[in-house]
């Protein structure tokens, strides 16, 4: 499979930098090829404007430039910290341009009929809370269904899951432990789910 992995960081030197890299080198290791769309380095503008709105036939070329990288995947992996119990701006702003009415959906009756081809869709997302903190408080409950199953459904994605990374701030060990399991992520990925 072609897997995109898309960033929203702007520390190169960030643990969800690391998790990336992790993952793409899992999803190297299983004989996949990958691509990196790294928001924050390449200057991506999230912020959704009238020029978004009034291109419902020719989107923006920037917007067009990441919809190819889509198109031309048959995985795509997002990467990003978990921010305010949701995602930082860019990841958002990217989400809210790119997977455009028209292109990625038009239907809002099945959230599970989108217009573009199956994928897998994997989001790999370091939390520094606990797990048993977030289950506790329903935060892990209402994130599956907000994105697993709400918004990915429109995106095509199928199969798709979560990963929290939870105690992304913890001991050595515990990072060790949580970049093993984005590299495996990487190397267990499933095929897309045929129509």
């Amino acid at each position: 499979m072609h897997v995109l992995t898309v960033i929203d960081h702007p520390n190169p030197a960030s643990f969800s930098h690391a998790v990336a890299a992790e993952f793409m080198r899992g999803a190297q290791a299983a004989g996949h090829t990958t691509e990196l769309a790294d928001l924050n380095a390449e200057g991506f503008s999230p912020l959704w404007s009238m020029a978004d709105i009034e291109s419902t036939d020719t989107p923006p070329p920037d917007v067009r430039r990441e919809q190819e990288r889509i198109e031309r995947c048959d995985a795509i992996c997002l990467v990003f910290p978990l921010f305010w119990w949701g995602m930082p701006s860019m990841m958002k702003g990217w989400m809210d341009r790119v997977f455009s009415w028209g292109w990625a959906y038009d239907q809002l009756d099945d959230p599970d009929q989108s217009l573009l081809n199956p994928r897998t869709g994997v989001l790999l997302i370091p939390a520094g809370a606990r797990s048993d903190e977030m289950e506790e408080e329903g935060y892990t409950a209402a994130l599956n269904t907000l994105w697993t199953k709400g918004t990915f459904g429109y995106f095509g994605l199928s199969p798709r899951k979560i990963e929290l990374l939870n105690g992304s701030t913890g001991s050595a060990p515990r990072r060790a432990a949580l970049l093993e399991r984005s590299y495996q992520t990487g190397l267990t990925l499933e095929p897309p789910a045929q129509n």
